[in-house]
């Protein structure tokens, strides 16, 4: 099998597994944390909403607004509630099941299929967000060509806002995820593999890629949930 074969296999396995997510599970559940009911997911999604009307806000101007991309909406959640403040909101996912559902629902986000590298856009974005996204692309080549996609569609001064784990270089604690505990003792430069369809890759990986493209790491806002040791990484365009 050449590398090339490998990757897409890898890639429609990925796709198969979200779309059958998306369809067997609930609303935030398909896109939440598969270990927490329905409340404990109600709770993990009003904190990260919180965090995250923190760092966009919650008003817009009516004549300028914010214009947000939602890259890897699954059902839409995120994409409504920005929606509701007021910003334009584009939101896309490569799961076919999870845009239906977004769609039906409505809100005012404008919906398409599309995986992390296969996005354009006319016009640059205020705030491209990527909330549980790039920690599920297991492939490094994929997660790189996403990555690189989604920092190319930030406009100058723009916020390009993802999330994984918080891993400095003095950080030596266990590892602990969104929906597995996992202790490894590796090195907090390296990757971290705690399950099925998750990656948590190191600050220092996000940074690798994105600085020479003009981002620069201005802040983590963590999620503060539990044992989690995930949250918000925001890059600033400043060039």
């Amino acid at each position: 099998m050449t590398e090339s074969t490998r990757t897409d296999a890898m890639t429609d396995s990925t796709r198969t597994y979200w779309d059958t997510r998306h369809l067997e599970r609930d609303d935030l559940a398909s896109g939440g944390h598969i270990g927490l009911d329905r409340p404990g997911n109600e709770i993990f999604y009003a904190l990260r909403l919180g965090e995250l009307i923190t760092l966009i806000g919650d008003l817009s101007s009516p004549g300028a607004p914010l214009f947000v991309l939602d890259a890897g909406c699954g059902k839409g959640y995120f994409a409504r509630a920005l929606a509701r403040c007021g910003h334009r909101v584009d939101a896309f996912d490569s799961s076919p099941e999870a845009i239906t559902y977004a769609c039906s629902r409505g809100g005012g986000p404008r919906y398409a299929v599309a995986a992390l590298d296969e996005w354009r856009s006319p016009w640059p974005y205020d705030v491209v967000l990527g909330v549980d996204v790039l920690f599920h692309v297991l492939d490094d080549e994929e997660w790189r060509a996403g990555l690189r996609n989604l920092a190319s569609l930030v406009r100058i001064t723009g916020r390009l806002i993802l999330t994984d784990e918080d891993t400095h270089e003095t950080d030596e604690d266990t590892h602990e995820t969104d929906e597995d505990t996992h202790e490894t003792g590796q090195d907090p430069h390296e990757s971290t593999p705690p399950g099925d369809y998750l990656l948590h890759r190191p600050a220092s990986a996000y940074r690798r890629e994105l600085e020479p493209l003009g981002l620069t790491h201005t802040l983590f806002r963590p999620y503060g949930f539990r044992e989690s040791r995930a949250g918000f990484h925001v890059f600033t365009r400043t060039r």
